[in-house]
């Protein structure tokens, strides 16, 4: 792997846009492991530009993991500052999904508009028969039996 080169320009917007930002990792004493090295992969996967933090090491120190870190990472050193090292690479292209079919719709339960209004216009058509038959039984009830009524209503009128 080699390390990316990056014109001032380039380092200059990479550097602001780095300004706020918040160290990702931090390195310590064991360097950098097989463990930090997964992490930084994800992070500039998911960042692009990333800041490090080093912790226990001497400047000098400080820039030899600075290159090592860009020359494993394929990444480019955008600046170095105390104990702060801020990272660059251009995210990986990740190779498209296959896309699992569709699976076929059952005509019959299929939610397009037109199914939707059929559904509303048969609700509406059995609410209104059921509201037909309900009052025809009443109309029946009420024809049976005037007598009946009559009297029940002269007694209820009375108060008895």
């Amino acid at each position: 792997m080699s390390m990316i080169e990056l014109s001032p320009a380039e380092r200059r917007d990479l550097r602001a846009r780095a300004h706020a930002l918040h160290p990702v990792v931090t390195i310590a004493d064991n360097g950098l492991a097989a463990g930090v090295i997964a992490e930084l992969k994800r992070s500039l996967q998911a960042h692009e530009l990333i800041k490090v933090r080093v912790q226990g090491v001497e400047r000098e120190q400080r820039e030899a993991l600075l290159a090592e870190l860009c020359e494993t990472l394929d990444a480019a050193p955008v600046q170095h500052i105390g104990n702060i090292l801020i990272v660059w690479r251009p995210r990986e292209e990740e190779a498209p999904t296959p896309k699992a079919a569709p699976a076929p719709q059952n005509p019959a339960t299929a939610k397009s508009a037109a199914a939707f209004a059929a559904a509303a216009r048969r609700a509406a058509l059995a609410k209104a028969t059921a509201e037909q038959k309900r009052s025809e039984a009443r109309r029946e009830r009420f024809q049976k039996a005037p007598a009946q009524r009559s009297r029940t209503t002269r007694t209820t009128a009375r108060g008895r």
